[in-house]
């Protein structure tokens, strides 16, 4: 296996490149009779797509309008393979020209020139984090495994460029475009991005995504642990170069007795473990942090070496993001959404 499909029962297979003609992703493992339409899929990618008005944004613009080729009748899911595509219609190649033969410092061309002998220089091609739309889409599916188990999925940005949210305020993540929920730190954030982009730098940050509704029992010993098959789907993205679940790296610090979620006749005084024990869902609420490393793709001069191995110097010019966050949000949705689909539908089996 290429290591383009994800999942065992609910299973997804993405295709395409940056700047190809289209990218997409296969479903397969839906069960039949749910609804769904472009519309249920549109949403999501109005999240995520660039060209919007997000303040760290890439000004390419792609509509990311999804297409379903195949696996739905009436408005309804038939239990058989759903396609979805995207085309590609703001692809600009003639600005990775000079990228042919120098490799990016941050980025998958050295790595994939070593692995396949050749590489996509368009954008990345398929080490894009357009790839990422891709996922989005297959994750809006998943919801509509997870919507009837009354399973929601929220992220949101808990620290951009070393500023940190201190509050949770959930109801504040659709009232700003940085989908922070501290109202008391955006104007610090939107100052920090308009200062690293005058610099010609870029940013990374922490996303935090939080599981309601997750009954107890989804998960698999040993090797498919939930916490384990959450953090290999988050470490799939790009972007993200850390992973936590719960207390996390801080857990180190703390006692036994302190880390230890007491447990009541009402259910857990506390959530350390993030709704994750022994690698299966508690049934409190799925607490998960990823560390987003900064966009690689800067306009300051980096040392680098081409093809031949000579070094030399590199500015990126083009259209990139500041920020990975907000757009990879709904990325981290998607991911969770699929993890937590196929294994609602493995658990299903067992009963």
């Amino acid at each position: 296996m290429a290591g383009n499909t994800f999942g065992k029962i609910f299973q997804i297979t993405s295709w395409g490149e940056s700047h190809g003609p289209a990218i997409g992703v296969v479903v397969d493992g839906c069960p039949p009779g749910l609804p769904l339409s472009p519309e249920h899929i549109q949403a999501d990618l109005d999240r995520r797509h660039p060209g919007g008005d997000l303040p760290a944004a890439s000004p390419r613009k792609e509509p990311d309008r999804v297409e379903i080729l195949s696996g739905t009748f009436e408005g309804r899911t038939t239990g058989t393979p759903i396609s979805l595509i995207i085309f590609n219609k703001d692809a600009i190649s003639k600005s990775y020209e000079q990228l042919r033969d120098i490799y990016r410092p941050g980025h998958g061309d050295i790595t994939y020139q070593g692995k396949y002998g050749l590489r996509d220089h368009r954008g990345g091609g398929r080490a894009s984090a357009r790839e990422t739309a891709t996922r989005v889409a297959a994750g809006a599916v998943a919801n509509q495994v997870l919507a009837p188990a009354g399973i929601r999925v929220c992220a949101y940005t808990v620290m951009l460029g070393g500023i940190v949210a201190k509050r949770r305020d959930l109801a504040a993540i659709s009232q700003n475009s940085l989908c922070c929920p501290d109202h008391e730190v955006i104007a610090a954030m939107n100052a920090r991005i308009d200062e690293v982009r005058r610099q010609g730098d870029s940013l990374g940050g922490i996303v935090e995504i939080r599981v309601n509704g997750c009954p107890v029992g989804l998960g698999e010993p040993v090797f498919d642990k939930l916490d384990g098959e959450l953090a290999r789907a988050m470490m799939s993205i790009g972007a993200v170069k850390g992973v936590e679940i719960g207390q996390g790296f801080a857990a180190a610090a703390l006692t036994g007795w302190q880390n230890n979620d007491p447990i009541t006749p009402e259910g857990f005084s506390h959530n350390n473990a993030g709704g994750i024990l022994a690698g299966i869902s508690s049934g409190d609420t799925i607490i998960i942090r990823v560390a987003v490393k900064p966009i690689p793709s800067i306009a300051r001069e980096q040392q680098t070496i081409n093809r031949e191995r000579q070094a030399v110097k590199i500015k990126i010019g083009g259209r990139h993001d500041i920020s990975a966050i907000p757009r990879i949000i709904p990325v981290c949705e998607a991911m969770t959404k699929l993890v937590l689909a196929d294994h609602l539908l493995r658990q299903s089996t067992l009963r």
